[in-house]
């Protein structure tokens, strides 16, 4: 284990307070105020960070989720119309779908675009180059109330999880501090067996996973402040019967450091990304417990395709640049639509809205 500021500050609390559980260690490790990853002003995102999203790689991405928003406006009647944009990271996303809106004058008008972000560094980010139309919010329940399309794009990924495995009983693995950081499991609280009760899952003896309880509770934060509108989940993971199914018996959890993945949460704490998948089948559960309907589940590559990705490709290439336009399609198509387009799901649900098939679910 290489030792960080960071890491001294969990060893002193856990030698103060006793071992905590993976939970509270994964989110001192991400969001600490002054050491957490997501809390220190360096790059994360991109070549020079430690991972990239699709938003980063190209602004057709956050075109085409333009394309899918303004058809949910028009569903809306054409109202006064909000975009909630949760986790905005560098901005990318936001500035993508802005500048395709802008050709429809009409919603272009129309409209607001909130940010609720928890990092105060990408907060600063986001800010750098991001002013017209746009508004930044600690909290949901602060933003103006419209019909909404509320977005997230590899955010739930990023909530702490409690990590589990079961034994004779469900064990919660928790940690403590021994000449190094140790794990120890202690019998799992009610809200982590509910969880699984809930969605009809038994876990066999030996199977280790992680619990998102903190998705469940932001799902139905959302269900319940919405009026009126659309929820867009896009993330990697799975719905319950894949995430549990035999082969993944080891969990999901995952680091990120200069675009490499490894499986040492313990080493180099708050200057790595972790990560686990997204259960889709909780956040269908839960999000329809608290009154939204299932639009549709699909995978990033067909939502895209469904949208319009190749004549959009087609119809933003540069003139006489045959050779760069090919190369630019061909790495495009291969990364959003088959590489990251196969591990990333696109879940979309809504409130008070009228019972159409989406655009961007027709695959």
């Amino acid at each position: 284990m290489n030792t960080t500021p960071l890491s001294k500050v969990i060893m002193q609390r856990i030698l103060r307070e006793g071992p905590i559980s993976f939970c509270d260690f994964m989110e001192m490790s991400l969001y600490n105020p002054d050491l957490g990853y997501y809390s220190a002003a360096q790059n994360k995102i991109g070549m020079n960070g430690d991972f990239y999203t699709s938003s980063t790689l190209t602004p057709v991405f956050g075109a085409l989720i333009g394309r899918q928003i303004e058809e949910m406006w028009k569903l809306a009647d054409e109202d006064p119309f909000t975009i909630v944009e949760y986790g905005a990271g560098t901005g990318s996303l936001c500035h993508s779908i802005l500048d395709f809106l802008k050709e429809n004058e009409k919603l272009y008008e129309r409209l607001n675009y909130c940010i609720i972000e928890k990092s105060p560094a990408m907060r600063e980010k986001e800010k750098s180059h991001l002013n017209e139309k746009v508004g930044w919010y600690d909290s949901i329940h602060e933003v103006p109330e419209t019909t909404c399309c509320i977005l997230s794009n590899e955010l739930v990924d990023n909530f702490s999880v409690h990590r589990v495995v079961m034994e004779e009983e469900l064990m919660e693995i928790f940690v403590d501090y021994k000449d190094g950081f140790v794990e120890l499991l202690q019998p799992a609280e009610k809200g982590l067996k509910d969880y699984l009760s809930e969605l009809k899952v038994e876990l066999p003896k030996g199977f280790r996973t992680e619990i998102n309880l903190e998705a469940t509770e932001w799902m139905k934060e959302l269900a319940i402040t919405l009026k009126r509108g659309y929820v867009i989940t896009i993330d990697y993971g799975y719905p319950s019967h894949e995430l549990y199914h035999g082969y993944r018996s080891s969990g999901t959890l995952r680091c990120y450091h200069k675009h490499r993945i490894n499986n040492h949460p313990y080493s180099s704490i708050g200057e790595q990304d972790i990560t686990s998948h997204v259960n889709f089948s909780a956040l269908c559960l839960w999000g329809f417990k608290n009154g939204l309907d299932y639009c549709g589940f699909t995978d990033q590559g067909c939502f895209l395709k469904a949208l319009g990705f190749r004549d959009y490709l087609k119809k933003i290439q540069e003139p006489g640049q045959d050779y760069l336009n090919h190369r630019k399609e061909s790495f495009l198509t291969q990364t959003l639509l088959e590489d990251m387009g196969s591990k990333f799901k696109v879940l979309i649900q809504q409130k008070g809205m009228p019972k159409k098939k989406l655009l961007g679910l027709e695959f």
